[in-house]
């Protein structure tokens, strides 16, 4: 039979990997950073190579030590859930997630059905409100946001790259109004949301046209309104590749080549909320679910 490093070891690497702080991973192990950093060390040594690129008061997964996770992660919360079940029974888990409403309906709730045959004891509460960020451990236990880049402060997982799209009606793009090049943006409203005001900056800056300015611009907090806007011809959204091809709507068209976009879609918890059974399985669940989406 192979040998196999402690389990001790395997817990350790698994919670600095996951929380991405070794005071954090020691706190929730109830052991001192000297202690735990010794037991990481302890699996690299077995494994033959380091797991972490270490960095002054940072600490990050190597390529090495994210393939090591991907693979031992789910097995030992697989020993977990079912020490947990022996000892308490079944469980009613619940996860106060939020997320932006757009995101909820074209890509979270087609794929919920999956979760739910998966780990039908996980219950969510759906909260579309906003300031998701500022409410993580109060009234959210995690959310899924749109940002170029998350606060070190929190755990942050990158869950797509996206590229901005102008979407505006079949009928405009059928029309004599038709932007028929970039500059044409002058006579036309730019549509933006709220939760992505640099769309329009990024596309402007990226065509070449940094003193472009639009007709007006008009914002939404609501990404199906700001769709429903731009299909009615009240305007062209500035919107993303992933909102785009999920909508599927046939009154809509993309209007020129898409450009580069600093904005992704981020699973975001505070630290310590990874040690809770709800979090650390939906984590899990919606980044295989997500990776595993077509490339666009």
């Amino acid at each position: 039979m192979r040998r196999l490093p402690p389990l001790s070891a395997i817990e350790a690497f698994v919670q600095v990997a996951r929380l991405g702080s070794v005071k954090a991973a020691a706190s929730e192990l109830a052991l001192s950073s000297p202690a735990l950093s010794r037991r990481v060390q302890a699996l690299e040594r077995f494994i033959g190579k380091p797991l972490f690129d270490r960095r002054h008061q940072s600490i990050h997964l190597n390529p090495e030590g994210e393939r090591l996770l991907a693979q031992i992660a789910p097995a030992l919360d697989a020993m977990t859930d079912a020490v947990d079940a022996m000892n308490a029974g079944p469980t009613l888990l619940r996860l106060r997630l939020g997320v932006l409403a757009l995101f909820a309906s074209q890509r979270l709730m087609p794929k919920l059905g999956e979760l739910k045959r998966a780990h039908p004891e996980l219950h969510l509460d759906i909260d579309t409100g906003g300031q998701r960020l500022a409410r993580l451990g109060d009234t959210l236990d995690a959310a899924i946001v749109l940002a170029p880049a998350i606060d070190p402060d929190f755990h942050a997982r990158r869950l797509d790259r996206n590229r901005v799209y102008l979407i505006g009606s079949r009928a405009l793009a059928e029309s004599d109004d038709a932007p028929r090049t970039p500059a044409d943006m002058a006579r036309h409203t730019a549509l933006v949301h709220r939760d992505m005001p640099d769309t329009f900056l990024e596309w402007r800056r990226a065509v070449g046209l940094s003193d472009l300015e639009p007709l007006a611009v008009d914002h939404f907090d609501s990404g199906p309104l700001m769709l429903e806007a731009a299909a009615q011809g009240l305007g062209i959204a500035f919107m993303l590749e992933s909102h785009y091809e999920s909508a599927r709507d046939p009154r809509l068209v993309r209007l020129f080549e898409p450009v580069d976009s600093e904005y992704s879609y981020w699973f975001v918890c505070r630290p310590r909320a990874l040690a809770q059974p709800a979090v650390r399985l939906f984590h899990d669940w919606v980044v295989q679910a997500l990776d595993a989406e077509p490339a666009r």
